[in-house]
């Protein structure tokens, strides 16, 4: 998937990727009609999910309403309660963003329907690091870890963190040299991107992170 995004392009191979995620497609679908983008699978559109970026700023609240409600059926999912909850965060600025459903979805809406912990929102997020050694397929990166704090979860100092190339990955990082960033998920390094990018991930996900502590 992060080849494709890496490449900018979409074909029927990403599309079929992206389709097996049932969580995803949705939010894809959504962002890109509020864009006028007729392919869901418009590079701009997995990097505003993904990552973040301007077209996020226009998905409506109304629009993330109905997608909750009738695209997810999160109300159905996990009760009227947590969805009230989830939907009061809508006027508070919540976007379309993964890391707000990792933070404030608290259950796992894919296959997998499991309460979210710490360490797996923290492995489920898109998180991001700047490589300071790179030795065959090992990575070592400073990045910043999710912590709890009192009843409140909060972005940490950066600390080193090794993880793994896959043997099938694609080349990405065959040119990586300290001091470029990187995103991760799953404890799997996904692409090189740029401080700009770091900077919406950043921000998109430190907003996801307070609307949580709100009803955490």
């Amino acid at each position: 998937m992060f080849a494709y995004l890496k490449e900018g392009v979409s074909d029927p191979g990403l599309q079929n990727i992206m389709k097996g995620f049932n969580t995803m497609y949705p939010y894809l679908k959504q962002i890109a009609d509020a864009n006028n983008i007729a392919d869901p699978f418009d590079v701009r559109v997995v990097e505003a999910y993904w990552i973040g970026n301007e077209l996020l700023e226009h998905v409506t609240s109304q629009q993330f309403y109905r997608h909750l409600r009738e695209g997810l059926r999160m109300r159905d999912r996990q009760g009227a309660k947590p969805f009230d909850q989830l939907v009061d965060k809508l006027r508070h600025g919540a976007r379309m963003h993964h890391s707000f459903h990792v933070f404030n979805a608290y259950k796992r809406t894919g296959h997998d329907a499991q309460f979210h912990d710490l360490d797996s929102m923290d492995a489920c997020r898109v998180s991001w690091g700047k490589a300071i050694h790179i030795e065959g397929p090992k990575i070592t990166v400073m990045a910043k870890p999710l912590l709890l704090d009192g009843h409140h979860v909060k972005l940490g100092e950066a600390i080193e963190r090794t993880i793994t190339r896959r043997l099938e990955d694609d080349g990405t990082f065959d040119e990586l040299t300290s001091g470029d960033w990187i995103t991760m998920h799953w404890h799997v390094p996904c692409e090189v991107v740029t401080e700009r990018e770091v900077g919406f991930l950043e921000r998109y996900t430190q907003q996801s992170i307070s609307l949580a502590n709100t009803t955490l």
